[in-house]
């Protein structure tokens, strides 16, 4: 390994940057987990992250944060009560990284990017900010995950394995999905630290083994021991269990998103 860097990692508590944290720390780089609840990176902290307590609302935390950092990694959460807030809370932590002199953006799409402008605030926002980061001079190396497995941890799904013994997801049950863990895009987003001859480029990421609908819920059935079925949820569906969880607004085009994303799947690259 080169050098020790010092990285700022936005969405530090979270289920997809945690991993990110451990993975720089087992690099042998810096890791500051930026969060507005310190409370909950005491992990971090224990693990010898160093906590930076912030806010994407607060662009002038996200400026005080980025000084003396060598690369920022940035994920802006998939879900909020304003999907549109999440264009400008990019920019804000894209600027202040550009003020601050930082030298590369790892970028986690959090989700597909879509091929052309739907009107959806979550999938248009994603081409808004893939637009600001290439505008902003700095470099940067983008990571686009397909499906993360641990969506099937959700109340999407859980709450129809427990009550009527189904897998429910809004993906055709046809369709070949790469399911991947979290923990396996921040090994590659911490590998591309030691890598600036990838500055430029665009890694669309998924599980190697890709699997059906009724595929999965038989693995499903295998490891509970019972008989499940896979369910295709409808994405209005999917939509309105996650306003229930982040409010009006906040599953908006989410289950199409989904859906539409892992058409691209099996073309993602794969994890080695």
């Amino acid at each position: 390994m080169s050098t020790a860097l010092n990285v700022l990692v936005y969405g530090a508590t979270g289920s997809q940057a945690r991993p990110f944290v451990y993975k720089l720390l087992e690099h042998g780089h810096k890791a500051y987990a930026l969060t507005r609840h310190p409370d909950k990176a005491a992990d971090l902290q224990a693990a010898g992250a160093r906590v930076i307590i912030g806010t994407l609302e607060d662009a002038e935390s996200l400026r005080a944060a980025s000084e003396n950092m060598d690369v920022v990694g940035l994920m802006i959460p998939a879900f909020l009560e304003k999907p549109w807030e999440a264009v400008q809370y990019a920019r804000s932590a894209i600027d202040a990284a550009r003020a601050a002199g930082v030298k590369r953006i790892i970028w986690n799409t959090s989700g597909p990017m879509p091929t052309e402008r739907s009107g959806n605030p979550m999938n248009d926002g994603r081409l808004d900010i893939l637009e600001s980061l290439q505008a902003s001079g700095v470099a940067h190396v983008v990571f686009e995950p397909m499906v993360y497995i641990e969506n099937l941890l959700g109340p999407w799904t859980a709450q129809a394995v427990v009550e009527r013994n189904q897998v429910a997801y809004p993906i055709p049950a046809t369709k070949k999905v790469g399911w991947m863990l979290s923990a396996d895009l921040a090994a590659l987003m911490a590998a591309a630290i030691d890598h600036p001859e990838l500055n430029g480029q665009h890694f669309k990421v998924s599980g190697i083994d890709v699997v059906t609908g009724p595929e999965l819920a038989q693995i499903f059935s295998q490891v509970l021991q019972r008989d499940l079925t896979y369910y295709q949820m409808s994405p209005e569906e999917m939509g309105a269990v996650i306003d229930g969880m982040f409010g009006p607004g906040g599953g908006s085009g989410c289950g199409r998103s989904l859906s539409q994303g892992t058409e691209r799947s099996q073309s993602a690259a794969k994890l080695s």
